[in-house]
């Protein structure tokens, strides 16, 4: 079995499903960093010396298994030449 088919079995649980979607803006940012950083050729250590921090942050933040402050979420903008958008809209 396949990631994707392994997922959409695991989906099926209803405590899974709620879990995993309470984690989706993580894993959105966790996804957009990665993107960003790549389509501008920079390894975790060249971020992570623009941001003045440590690798292993930087791998942390696009893991997804840590939730940065807002503040440093403005870094890795700044860092990354991107515009910071944040959006609160109804369910």
């Amino acid at each position: 079995m396949n990631w994707k088919e392994h997922k959409k079995k695991l989906l099926k649980d209803p405590e899974f499903r709620a879990e995993y979607e309470a984690l989706e803006p993580e894993y959105r940012l966790a996804a957009a960093l990665i993107r960003l950083r790549l389509a501008k050729g920079l390894t975790q250590e060249e971020l992570a010396r623009l941001m003045n921090t440590k690798q292993e942050s930087i791998a942390r933040l696009e893991s997804g298994s840590s939730l940065p402050s807002l503040s440093t979420v403005k870094r890795l903008a700044d860092a990354l030449d991107a515009e910071l958008e944040i959006n609160l809209r109804p369910k």
